[in-house]
């Protein structure tokens, strides 16, 4: 069996930046990670780069950012009064926030500024315009349930 749409794919990963900085890794727990192939449930080069790979295969992929979590946009970086956010949060320089959008998503925003009236927010994904380096082991493939399918989510 191989990795293709419809099908639950159970991976390990290590994630790395170009500077060599790692972000994060499944090897360390004791479960891998889990997806429906072809559902957009990870960031689409990773997705693309497994299709057709079977248990046991290793590969290391690199995702542009286009691929990935997009480039940064400028326009993306907005300031707001004080009294347009949440109260009782710490707008600290450089904290990373999860918020909620306008269609009811957690979004995770950087504090880039604050002031005693304003708080500048970066809503570009911490990751936009980032190549993403990965490390993965394919660790199990099955067929997705129709309940899976029609949930989009494994169970």
């Amino acid at each position: 069996m191989q990795v293709e749409k419809d099908k639950v794919v159970s991976f390990h990963y290590k994630l790395t930046l170009e500077s060599g900085e790692t972000i994060d890794s499944s090897f360390e727990r004791d479960e891998p990670l889990m997806f429906i192939a072809g559902a957009g449930q990870i960031i689409p080069g990773l997705e693309k780069e497994m299709m057709g790979l079977k248990i046991g295969d290793k590969k290391t992929v690199s995702v542009a950012p286009e691929d990935a979590y997009g480039v940064r946009d400028d326009r993306l970086i907005q300031t707001y009064s004080r009294a347009q956010l949440p109260t009782g949060v710490e707008y600290k320089v450089g904290k990373v926030l999860r918020l909620e959008s306008e269609q009811g998503y957690p979004v995770d925003v950087v504090v880039t500024a604050a002031t005693d009236e304003n708080v500048t927010l970066d809503l570009n994904h911490p990751l936009a315009g980032e190549t993403l380096n990965f490390e993965i082991e394919i660790m199990g493939i099955r067929e997705a349930t129709a309940e899976e399918l029609d949930h989009d989510h494994v169970h």
